[in-house]
């Protein structure tokens, strides 16, 4: 058959083409997902693969182990503040933590309702400024209640007067110490308040692509049921994970270092057997039996450079014995080391004594 002339054979994709290859593509895509390692070898493609988004703006991230870590941390807060409020306001104080979590400043002060009452505070020595959040409607049936009210839940929504920002210091002040306190462990730290804020959308503490951790509680008092929330930078209490870090490690190193034991003075008058022996030979039973009084044993001179000194029964050092005036004494040359005593203990008995 002759071939057309007029038909002009192209090296090119039409659109359409271009759109039928691609969606094949597309489908082959979906059907078998290509996972390349970092190694680049090619992955299993019936494996379930998880990929995570990251914020390559924001390297603060903590593991699952901080988290839980600080969610210990942050219950203990909880626990001891509620029982601390509770006196103080005389009446019950039920707190719950509600969330853990940590966010970018910018949505954990966009999250903040408006109107609120907002601390602004230190936790001296660490640098960054912290915030204390917490409801209005919380706030002024607080406030009632140091007046003499009966804890009933105020309905109004409205900023806090002056008056009542004075005595909510009291309690913002609680608060604060109890929150530096849980950290007494990692650094003793004291609270400071900077100022208040109605107003979260305003604020300009920290960068606004910072990391927050932000704790967020549930708080019943009386008929009132609000939340109250804390937000401190990560920057802030980096130092403190740091040293939670390295005492975790240190926990779970190889070969615990053991502490040296403190004297006390109670020890001064306790009494402990001491006693010098030999390792000389051993002798059958029937020679054994048949030692009279009078009989002589012959001993290594050598043996005197090896006398074993045992404290309650086991033996702790080697010396050599001597005579001091007209007393028997024995001085000690090295130690033995523990896992000998361990061996040696058991051999103690049958030995030649003085």
């Amino acid at each position: 058959m002759a071939e057309d002339p007029n038909k002009a054979v192209s090296d090119f994709l039409d659109q359409s083409e271009i759109d039928r290859l691609l969606a094949q593509a597309a489908v082959e895509t979906t059907a078998r997902p290509l996972v390349l390692r970092a190694d680049g070898r090619r992955g299993d493609e019936n494996a379930a693969s998880k990929v995570e988004a990251y914020d390559f703006r924001n390297p603060a991230f903590l593991s699952e182990i901080e988290l839980r870590r600080l969610r210990l941390v942050q219950e203990d807060f909880v626990r001891y503040l509620s029982a601390r409020l509770s006196l103080f306001l005389r009446m019950e104080f039920g707190l719950k933590m509600a969330k853990l979590t940590t966010v970018s400043y910018t949505k954990f002060t966009e999250s903040l309702p408006s109107p609120t009452h907002i601390c602004l505070f230190k936790a001296e020595p660490l640098i960054g400024v912290g915030i204390l959040d917490i409801n209005p409607r919380l706030a002024l049936t607080i406030a009632d209640r140091i007046l003499g009210g009966r804890g009933h839940s105020v309905k109004a929504e409205r900023y806090l007067t002056e008056i009542e920002v004075a005595l909510m210091e009291d309690v913002i002040v609680i608060i604060l110490e109890e929150w530096c306190g849980q950290w007494k462990g990692e650094k003793d730290l004291r609270p400071l308040i900077l100022g208040h804020e109605n107003n979260g959308r305003f604020l300009q503490t920290s960068p606004k692509d910072a990391i927050v951790l932000a704790l967020e509680l549930e708080v019943n008092f009386g008929d009132c049921s609000e939340q109250m929330r804390i937000g401190v930078p990560y920057y802030t209490i980096e130092p403190l994970v740091k040293k939670m870090q390295a005492q975790r490690q240190q926990d779970s190193a190889v070969g615990v270092v053991q502490k040296k034991a403190a004297w006390q003075k109670s020890y001064d008058h306790i009494s402990l057997p001491v006693r010098a022996e030999w390792e000389a030979f051993e002798l059958p039973l029937r020679e054994v039996a048949s030692l009279r009084v009078g009989d002589v044993v012959e001993l290594p001179a050598s043996l005197v450079q090896q006398t074993r000194l045992l404290l309650n029964g086991t033996p702790k050092f080697i010396g050599t014995v001597g005579l001091d005036s007209d007393r028997v004494a024995v001085q000690l040359t090295r130690k033995i080391p523990a896992q000998a005593e361990d061996s040696s203990h058991g051999k103690s008995d049958g030995r030649k004594g003085s």
